[in-house]
């Protein structure tokens, strides 16, 4: 999960750069697609598709449907959000997937990860806010932050239904299911917009930033993501997202767009601390 969440805030940075030029729909078909065919590859010289892995299909759908909700809702919040704001939002998943594992999978909450992910919370909304109290009094929030918060339930929900529907395959085969399911579901819903796209008039942003997130961001994290969901609880799973909003601030430093105000970094000092907490509680 570390490593997921190093590599998951790549996509807020350049995905803020090339949302605007691109349809969230086309893109993110894409993103399935190639990513699929990547993880097919793995897959294939791995051993193959085993016969018991295509069992009970509905499962698939159901989270390549959650997954592909995610990804759009994502692009679609970056048009008109900032990054850093954007990465924060996505460390208010916790908190909701703690709930949907209680609901799922009756996974209790300890007082210890409790606090954890309140601190966390708060920490968030004040990235969000951008430090602006009056703007939190007066739930001042951007349009991209409300879309992006709704994908991010859709994420809250995968963590728990990935253990919840698995029956045994490996994390790369039940990633590689998910993968074509969620490709089939956006292509139906996306295909106009797919169509509608000049491919090759696309500035070179576009296609460095679906590179990323088809191989870094979708394929490998997918993987990650399954893997950990099978051995940790939901909320601990997503607690690690804590670090993707501190991740944003060094990839907003390299791409030269600068640090976030200093009032901002004392909701980061905040989300910090509610994984160090979280980490205490695993030891």
């Amino acid at each position: 999960m570390l490593g997921f969440s190093a590599l998951v805030a790549g996509s807020f940075s350049l995905g803020a750069l090339a949302a605007p030029l691109i349809a969230p729909a086309a893109l993110t078909v894409a993103r399935f697609g190639l990513a699929g065919a990547l993880v097919g590859t793995v897959a294939g010289l791995s051993g193959g598709l085993p016969r018991q892995a295509v069992r009970a299909p509905w499962r698939y759908l159901v989270l390549g449907g959650l997954l592909a909700c995610y990804f759009v809702l994502m692009f679609e919040g970056l048009r008109t959000a900032a990054a850093v704001p954007t990465a924060a939002v996505f460390t208010l998943t916790p908190l909701m997937a703690a709930g949907f594992g209680w609901v799922l999978l009756r996974q209790i909450t300890s007082a210890r990860m409790g606090v954890a992910l309140a601190l966390g919370a708060m920490g968030a909304l004040w990235v969000i806010f951008r430090g602006d109290v009056r703007a939190m009094i007066g739930l001042q929030i951007g349009r991209g932050e409300v879309i992006y918060f709704f994908g991010c339930v859709a994420h809250a929900v995968y963590a728990p239904m990935v253990r919840r529907l698995n029956r045994g395959e490996s994390a790369l085969i039940f990633t590689f299911g998910t993968l074509v399911a969620g490709f089939v579901l956006l292509v139906l819903w996306g295909g106009p917009a797919v169509l509608a796209t000049d491919w090759k008039a696309l500035p070179a942003i576009v296609w460095i930033c679906l590179a990323y997130v088809s191989v870094a961001a979708s394929a490998l994290t997918f993987v990650l993501l399954q893997y950990a969901s099978m051995r940790l609880p939901a909320a601990k799973v997503m607690a690690y997202t804590y670090l993707v909003p501190c991740w944003v601030i060094l990839w907003e430093l390299a791409l030269g767009h600068g640090a976030p105000p200093l009032n901002v970094l004392a909701g980061v000092v905040l989300i910090l601390a509610a994984l160090g907490l979280l980490l205490k509680d695993e030891g």
